[in-house]
């Protein structure tokens, strides 16, 4: 899997990636001790509210940026949000107010909307070849996943000689480090998106190639059965190991672990199983291990069990995820990839944001025994819902038929453009209106200005 950094722009990419990560959990960290500073008993509820305003950031500016990302320099547009977020950072430890923490994390995590979606689409162009990139995908996950082990002890460890404000500064640097790595690489440019009447149409253009292709609905569906059991496993642990179980905070840390161990080792080991696999049965078996893992929670299982649970969980989890950037590259023109990208993390946060609330009413008011049952007929039913729709047959080249039309845009002459010129057209790409007879033949599908439904 290493084998992928010897790629120098990969590389860099990937540690500003590492490093960014790493300041972020710490300023999760010290944002929590804000937290408790300004409104001591009242800090989960600003927390809980701190977190859905990142969540409504997520959705509502990932498209935005997306939909204007492709005229834009690659280098430049991450770089600058990394400065702003670094800037954002900063000014958290002067923050004397609740709402002051409210307008700042939004205003981080809306960089973070934009910077995200573009950084994730670039990879592909670097990578182009299809085994490189899935194993750069499985980086990225164990990326993560260590981030979420090694962040919480991180912090630790330096709260111990230094005030938690302090740790903002150093994701600050975090941010200004991970610029320098962007900065340092030339990426390719962003093929010329062809402009889209209406400022809604070109915001919901990636959303409609998403919603329009069928493996990527179910991508969707799957994104919702992670979204249950992650929040399960995020906002109740904490309830299950003190409450229910009445352990310590030793407990609580090892059983998060838990989760992000699956998640790691299925990350470690899913490149070779991609390379004899396709995604489909992979992904639908992570969805399964997903629900599996809650309907046991109803059992109310021992420590040992909870931990055995939180790994399946974290498991089916990397399952699901992994893939993911595999399926957005086939679904696509290269020019859609930004807008693709942004319209992926706009939906599946969209899910976390339905079910992080719901997973703590549910807890509080059904009982944690009940929070596990109905949770895990949701991540099932998705599962189930994602089989439906997402056919076994799923080849990438279809016959299709197409309708008559006319219209203008820049082209070149593929096979999808045989016309006379009378001259004055000059070189291509080139645009003038032109007329598409009608026709069947087969290549590889996706939605876009040529095809703007799936075959049935």
């Amino acid at each position: 899997m290493l084998d992928v950094l010897a790629h120098r722009v990969y590389r860099h990419l990937f540690f500003a990636q590492v490093i960014a990560l790493i300041g972020t959990g710490l300023t999760t960290v010290a944002l929590a001790l804000l937290a408790h500073h300004l409104a001591e008993g009242q800090a989960g509820v600003v927390l809980g509210t701190a977190l859905a305003i990142k969540m409504v950031a997520y959705v509502g500016i990932a498209p935005l940026v997306g939909a204007y990302a492709s005229r834009l320099p690659r280098r430049t547009l991450l770089v600058s949000l990394d400065v702003l977020r670094a800037a954002v950072v900063c000014t958290l430890p002067f923050v004397t107010e609740v709402w002051q923490i409210y307008v700042l994390i939004f205003l981080l995590n809306a960089c973070s909307a934009g910077f995200t979606p573009v950084f994730q689409a670039t990879i592909p162009d670097i990578l182009e070849d299809e085994e490189q990139y899935t194993r750069a995908l499985s980086l990225s996950r164990l990326a993560y996943d260590l981030e979420n082990l090694l962040s919480p002890m991180a912090a630790a460890a330096l709260l111990m000689v230094m005030g938690f404000d302090v740790l903002f500064v150093l994701n600050a640097l975090a941010f200004f480090i991970s610029a320098a790595l962007v900065i340092s690489v030339t990426l390719p440019a962003p093929l010329a998106l062809e402009d889209v009447p209406g400022v809604w149409r070109r915001v919901t253009h990636g959303t409609r190639i998403y919603l329009k292709t069928p493996r990527l609905r179910g991508l969707l569906a799957l994104s919702l059965a992670v979204s249950a059991a992650g929040a399960m496993q995020i906002v109740n642990t904490v309830v299950l190991v003190r409450s229910v179980l009445g352990l310590g905070e030793k407990e609580v840390a090892l059983a998060f672990a838990a989760a992000g161990g699956g998640s790691m080792l299925v990350a470690l080991l899913l490149p070779k199983v991609l390379d004899r696999v396709s995604e489909r049965p992979v992904m639908l078996l992570g969805g399964v291990m997903m629900a599996l893992s809650l309907y046991l929670g109803w059992l109310g299982p021992s420590f040992a069990g909870l931990v055995g649970l939180w790994l399946l969980l974290g498991a089916g989890a990397s399952l699901v995820m992994t893939p993911t950037g595999r399926l957005l590259k086939r679904s696509c023109q290269p020019e859609d990839r930004p807008a693709l990208f942004a319209a992926q993390f706009s939906l599946s946060h969209s899910c976390w944001l339905v079910t992080y609330p719901l997973a703590g009413w549910l807890g509080v008011n059904l009982g944690l025994k009940g929070t596990f049952a109905l949770l895990g007929t949701v991540a099932l039913a998705a599962t189930a819902l994602t089989a439906l729709i997402w056919h076994r047959r799923d080849p990438m080249i279809v016959e299709h038929e197409h309708i008559p039309i006319s219209h203008t845009h820049r082209h070149y002459h593929d096979e999808h453009h045989q016309h006379e010129h009378e001259g004055w057209e000059g070189p291509e790409p080139h645009r003038h209106f032109h007329h598409h007879s009608p026709g069947s033949h087969r290549h590889v599908f996706v939605i876009d200005n040529h095809h703007t439904r799936w075959p049935s």
